[in-house]
């Protein structure tokens, strides 16, 4: 897990730095406090990189975490730092979820293991849980990006029966037809590392998949051929990203 936060921190930097989440969360405020839906919470990376990044100690924002996993739970509660407070714990699948009136919910890089037939039942629920007038996020990679077309190739070489990742544009479309009316914006940007102990590391964790190594991802057909096209003449590789940061204020 260190090797692939090594280069998978600068996701959330990025989003740290695209928008003004001050002026987002104290406009959704409410008596100086904001109940704040963290879906699919992680580690807690996207917290850690806002107040890494100067985020205001005003307003308050209570944390509810959401993940299928208890071990991510605990590591999302313990990593969160003021203005961030725990406050409730639902160790859940978003699709299973059935809480509402928040003010802010938000899944950054989270909902890539949603299965594409569950993938409009989750979102609907993510949209539900959000008061009128609550602020929605979802930042996701899109087709494009290192995360979806990695897995693609990791898929076509290693495990052709595994479920395909969801991609921005789906999760787009998909909030479009749960009644959310999305503004989209992408993000662009390169991660790297000449050390191959960190990108066998990274690329583990990309495929959740850590019983192939590094040589034997770049010895295979489709995923070595991807994976030449990431390195450079002095063998160190870079990584292409697009995330789509995708916002919506509840009706």
């Amino acid at each position: 897990m260190q090797a692939f936060y090594a280069l998978a921190t600068e996701d959330y930097r990025q989003l740290a730095g695209a928008r003004d989440w001050k002026a987002d969360l104290a406009a959704h405020a409410v008596d100086g406090r904001v109940k704040l839906l963290d879906v699919a919470c992680g580690s807690g990376k996207f917290p850690t990189a806002l107040v890494a990044s100067g985020l205001a100690a005003q307003p308050v924002l209570e944390v509810d975490l959401l993940d299928p996993s208890a071990f991510s739970i605990a590591e999302a509660r313990t990593a969160l730092a003021p203005p961030f407070v725990a406050a409730g714990e639902h160790e859940v699948l978003l699709q299973e979820f059935s809480g509402t009136g928040y003010d802010v919910a938000w899944a950054t890089h989270a909902l890539y293991a949603l299965p594409p037939g569950e993938l409009a039942a989750g979102v609907t629920k993510m949209v539900g849980a959000l008061r009128a007038g609550g602020f929605g996020v979802v930042a996701q990679a899109s087709s494009r990006s290192h995360y979806l077309t990695f897995y693609d190739a990791y898929r076509a070489s290693f495990a052709p029966e595994a479920t395909p990742y969801t991609d921005a544009e789906g999760v787009t479309a998909a909030l479009r037809d749960a009644g959310a009316p999305v503004e989209v914006q992408v993000l662009n940007y390169r991660t790297g590392t000449s050390d191959r102990a960190v990108a066998e590391g990274f690329l583990q964790r990309c495929a959740f998949d850590d019983t192939v190594t590094l040589d034997q991802m770049e010895g295979s057909a489709a995923l070595g051929e991807y994976l030449a096209g990431c390195r450079g003449p002095d063998g160190a590789y870079e990584f292409q990203h697009e995330a789509h940061l995708i916002t919506w204020q509840q009706p």
